[in-house]
């Protein structure tokens, strides 16, 4: 007898489960836009870093070490890390005739012609040596892009008759100022720019 009552029960609960269900109302297919196709975008990535030769001394000679600096015409990087010496994997092999500096030396462009490194107080001249350096350091920094010409209004022409533009000139004469002497370095004098 009591076999009897259990497909009752078991109906009646499904009845009662599907009754409850009535406050959600019954939707068709949703639509949802297209599947995912093709590949997805690569992550973008930094440029990869400037690199500049500085010049060390080997066996007397100068020589091109590779430094990272901010980008082209980052002069200023460039003679931070020349006075910053070799690295200590480089040594003893790499020397340098530059010393050792109290302050980071001040860098600026005086013109197209002449880049001026005003060392800090108390700083001796330097040798003939440490001048080929610090002139062949400049003269391998990767030159930033010269500025466009903008085009004069009213000239659809212009793009088509202009040249490409070329990169600013390395200053040719780099200017050294310490407490009491300056002297001056043509960048022309570096043995060899051919490592950039």
């Amino acid at each position: 007898m009591k076999g009897s009552r259990t497909p009752a029960l078991l109906a009646g609960l499904a009845a009662v489960l599907l009754t409850a269900s009535c406050g959600i109302p019954r939707s068709g297919v949703i639509e949802a836009g297209e599947p995912a196709s093709g590949m997805a975008a690569p992550d973008r990535q930094s440029p990869p870093p400037t690199m500049t030769p500085v010049y060390f001394l080997h066996d007397g000679e100068p020589r091109p070490y590779p430094r990272e600096i901010d980008g082209p015409g980052d002069y200023e990087g460039a003679v931070r890390a020349l006075f910053d010496g070799p690295a200590t994997s480089e040594t003893p092999t790499a020397t340098t005739e530059l010393p050792r500096l109290p302050a980071t030396p001040a860098v600026t462009t005086v013109d197209d012609d002449t880049l001026s490194v005003r060392l800090p107080r108390g700083v001796p001249p330097l040798t003939r040596t440490a001048l080929t350096q610090l002139a062949c350091t400049v003269a391998g920094v990767p030159r930033p892009p010269a500025p466009r010409p903008t085009a004069p209004s009213g000239t659809a022409s212009f793009a088509a008759t202009t040249a490409p533009t070329e990169h600013p000139p390395t200053p040719p004469t780099v200017l050294v100022h310490g407490t009491g002497w300056t002297t001056t370095q043509p960048t022309t004098s570096c043995p060899d720019l051919a490592v950039r």
